[in-house]
C-alpha cells in the first residue's frame, strides 16, 4: 500500500502541495493559489481533485496523511448511479413508512415512478398496461443524454429488447457482463415552461462528511433551455432536442445558437417565477428544491463509506413541474466544470474558490467551527436540520438569492480576463453543463 511520506499527525510547513486530473476552472483556480505548488507525484500531495476512474482504482491502494484532501468519496455511486439512487430512495421511503414516520415518507414524492430494466421489466410491463402515458429509458451507465429515448408503445420497447439481446429476467453467464441495465421511468409530460420551451435546472451542493452528514448548498447555478418550443404531439415524441435539455443534445439542433439564451442563471429564474407567482409560490418551490437535496443525502447516508479524506460536489438536475413541483432527475459526482462563456466562468471559479475555503486546507479557521454562510455556499444539514425543512416560512431557502461572490467574481473577470487569454471558454464550443 503507498503512503505519504511524511508523518500523518500534522502537515510538515511549506506550500500546499496540489494535483488536478482535470484542465478547466479547478485548474485555474488551483493555479491562482500564488502560495501553493502543483506537483506530479503520485503520493506526495496535499490536495488532489481527482477523475471518478482515478478513485475507483487506485484511492484504496493509498494510505492518506490527516490532512490529505480528495474530491470523491469512495462509493459515490450510490448517490450517483441513476439505478442506485432510485434503489436507495425507495429503500428509505419505505423503512420510513415501516417506522409509521408517515409525513416523512410522503416527502419522498420527489422522483417519477420508476423500474431499473431488465430486472424489473415485468413489473415495469403491468404498469404501463394499467397506465399507459409517455415513459422515458435512461441508459444508467451514459451521459449527455446518450441512449436516451421517449416511447408510448410497448411495441417500441420489444423492438429495443431485440437489438439489446436480453431476456427479462436472465442471469449473466460467467465471464459475460451481461445486458446493459436502463431505467424505464414516467415522462413528466407536463413540465413548466418557459417561451414555450422545456428547461431543467443545475445546483450544486456540496458534501464535506456524512457521518454527520454536513451538506453545503451554492446559491447559484443555472437552468437549460432546449433549443426547440415543447409539443405533447404523439408525432414528435422522437424529437430529442424538444424533450432533452443536454448541452450535448443541444448544441446539434437546426438553429443552435449558444449565445441566445440557452442558459438562464438560477437567481434570474427565480426572479421570474416571484414576478408571474408570487413570492410565496417561488419560496415554496425553492424550499421544496432544497428538501430534494437534503432527503437523497439522507438516502444514501447508510450506504456511504464516510472517510476524513473526502468531500464532493454534486451537480443536481432538477425539473419543475406546470404545478410549480420540483422533480429529482439525477445526481452527478463530475459535475462539468468546463465555461462555456462569461457566466459561466463566474459562476465555476467562485464557487471553487468558496468550496476550497470550506475545506480549509491551510486551517485558518478554528478546528471543528462551520459557519452558516461561507462564500455562496449556505450551511443547510450539519447532523441535522440547520432550519426546519418542512416549512418554507421558517427561513426561506436561498438557493437563486443574491451572491455578491459573483460579483465580485465578474468584476476580476473585467479587470484581467480569465486565465490564458479567456481560452477556457471563448474558444471552445459549448459542452456537456
Amino acid at each position: 500500500m503507498l503512503g505519504a511520506p511524511r508523518n500523518n499527525a500534522t502537515r510538515a510547513p511549506g506550500p500546499i502541495k496540489w494535483r488536478s486530473s482535470l484542465k478547466n476552472t479547478i485548474y485555474d483556480v488551483l493555479q491562482s493559489k500564488t502560495e501553493w505548488v502543483e506537483t506530479e507525484s503520485e503520493t506526495d500531495w496535499d490536495f488532489f481533485w481527482a477523475d471518478k476512474g482515478w478513485i475507483h482504482h487506485e484511492l484504496d491502494k493509498l494510505h492518506l496523511a490527516d490532512w490529505q484532501r480528495i474530491n470523491h468519496f469512495p462509493n459515490h455511486y450510490e448517490l450517483t448511479r441513476k439505478d442506485l439512487l432510485i434503489k436507495n430512495l425507495k429503500r428509505a421511503k419505505k423503512q420510513l413508512e415501516k417506522e409509521e414516520r408517515h409525513a416523512e415518507a410522503a416527502q419522498y414524492n420527489f422522483f417519477p415512478l420508476t423500474y431499473v430494466v431488465p430486472s424489473e421489466y415485468r413489473m415495469f410491463v403491468e404498469e404501463f398496461k394499467r397506465s399507459g402515458g409517455v415513459w422515458i429509458m435512461k441508459p444508467i451507465g451514459k451521459a449527455q443524454g446518450q441512449g436516451i429515448f421517449l416511447f408510448n408503445k410497448l411495441s417500441q420497447i420489444s423492438d429495443w429488447r431485440r437489438d439489446h439481446t436480453w431476456k427479462p429476467g436472465q442471469e449473466p453467464q460467467e465471464g459475460d457482463e451481461g445486458p446493459e441495465t436502463y431505467l424505464a421511468q414516467r415522462y413528466l409530460e407536463a413540465p413548466y415552461l418557459v417561451g414555450g420551451k422545456k428547461f431543467d435546472l443545475r445546483i450544486y451542493a456540496l458534501v464535506t462528511s456524512y457521518n454527520p452528514l454536513r451538506i453545503f448548498l451554492h446559491r447559484s447555478g443555472f437552468a437549460r433551455f432546449t433549443n426547440t418550443r415543447y409539443s405533447t404531439r404523439k408525432e414528435d415524441i422522437t424529437n430529442t432536442y424538444m424533450h432533452l435539455t443536454n448541452v450535448a443534445i443541444q448544441k446539434h439542433a437546426p438553429g443552435f445558437d449558444s449565445q441566445k439564451g440557452m442558459k438562464w442563471s438560477i437567481r434570474s429564474l427565480r426572479t421570474y417565477i416571484t414576478t408571474k407567482h408570487g413570492e410565496a409560490a417561488a419560496a415554496e418551490l425553492f424550499h421544496a428544491i432544497q428538501n430534494i437535496i437534503i432527503r437523497a443525502l439522507l438516502a444514501v447516508q447508510p450506504a456511504m463509506i464516510n472517510d476524513k479524506h473526502c468531500f464532493e460536489l454534486y451537480g443536481y438536475d432538477v425539473m419543475i413541474d406546470a404545478n410549480l413541483k420540483p422533480w429529482l432527475i439525477e445526481v452527478n459526482a463530475s459535475p462539468s466544470l468546463t465555461a462555456s462563456d462569461r457566466a459561466d466562468w463566474v459562476l465555476k471559479t467562485a464557487m471553487l474558490e468558496d468550496l476550497l475555503d470550506i475545506v480549509d486546507l491551510e486551517s485558518k479557521r478554528e478546528s471543528g467551527k462551520v459557519e452558516l454562510r461561507m462564500g455562496g455556499f449556505d450551511l443547510i444539514w450539519d447532523g441535522g436540520p440547520v432550519m426546519r425543512f418542512d416549512k418554507p416560512t421558517s427561513l426561506p431557502s436561498m438557493l437563486g438569492c443574491y451572491n455578491e461572490r459573483d460579483k465580485n467574481q465578474l468584476r476580476i473577470f473585467k479587470k484581467t480576463g480569465p486565465p490564458d487569454g479567456g481560452k477556457d471558454f471563448r474558444s471552445a464550443k459549448p459542452g456537456n453543463a
